[in-house]
């Protein structure tokens, strides 16, 4: 149970921690939701230390009930936006939500459409 919970909030921080080897690539956004999505990263990433100290007193269940019931208050608390089940992955161009390939931050058509036009290094079109 424990490991599990510690491999959720391991992947969850590694979602939400910005890449070193990433930098965005402009100082703008699309629209107002790819907005929204980076302030919410934002707050995730300030608040993920806390929220993870909280929800492993909220969880342990050897700790007395009216200890765990004070950490649901303090998560009840916290920002909503800083919880990391909020976190939407958008395309970095046209801010899609649906169908975004992690690895390139596109969403499936925007992809297809560079991979045809040979705009993508390393992806080519699968031919049998």
């Amino acid at each position: 149970m424990a490991a599990s919970a510690l491999g959720w909030a391991l992947r969850a921080a590694r979602q939400v921690l910005p890449s070193p080897w990433t930098r965005q690539a402009r100082s703008y956004y699309v629209d107002w939701r790819m907005l929204r999505d980076v302030k919410r990263r934002k707050l995730a990433y300030e608040y993920a230390d806390e929220r993870l100290r909280i929800n492993a007193i909220r969880k342990n269940t050897l700790l007395p009930k009216e200890l765990q019931e004070v950490a649901d208050k303090e998560i009840a608390d916290l920002p909503r936006d800083s919880c990391p089940v909020r976190i939407r992955n958008r395309c970095v161009l046209t801010s899609r939500p649906r169908g975004v390939k992690r690895r390139w931050r596109l969403s499936r058509i925007v992809f297809r459409h560079f991979a045809d036009h040979a705009q993508m290094s390393g992806v080519q079109r699968a031919m049998w």
